[in-house]
């Protein structure tokens, strides 16, 4: 599980406008995830509707250019999204929830997971 380059390239700069602008909101939200007794946090993003999270932020209101749902990891295992053979690859993967936020990236027929580093305090 790593970020792709793919990824870089095409989606990061808009991701990484937006993650300025939202980065507190979601670490508190992955605080309060945690707190609540789920772990892996998981903020599915994307420019449409999708079923998977809670909506947190939504783009029209917060003038950003995603929609951040706020979702952990045994809703993507319940949804197929990670499969019982690959939670372990995931949870190895994981990233400090405290220094990382866990985005899933959808577009289109694109998705894939992005760890992007919280700015210092």
């Amino acid at each position: 599980m790593q970020n792709d380059p793919e990824l870089s390239g095409k989606y990061l700069g808009t991701i990484s406008q937006d993650f300025v602008r939202v980065s507190d909101t979601l670490k508190e939200a992955s605080y309060q995830i945690r707190t609540a007794g789920f772990d892996f946090p998981i903020f599915a993003i994307c420019k449409e509707a999708q079923p998977v999270g809670q909506l947190l932020l939504d783009q029209k209101m917060n003038g950003t250019a995603w929609n951040y749902f706020a979702s952990f990891l045994d809703e993507f295992l319940q949804r197929g999204l990670v499969t019982a053979d690959k939670k372990e690859d995931f949870e190895a993967a994981y990233k400090d929830p405290d220094e990382f936020c866990c985005l899933f990236v959808i577009d289109e027929q694109f998705t894939n997971f992005v760890f992007i580093p919280y700015p210092e305090d």
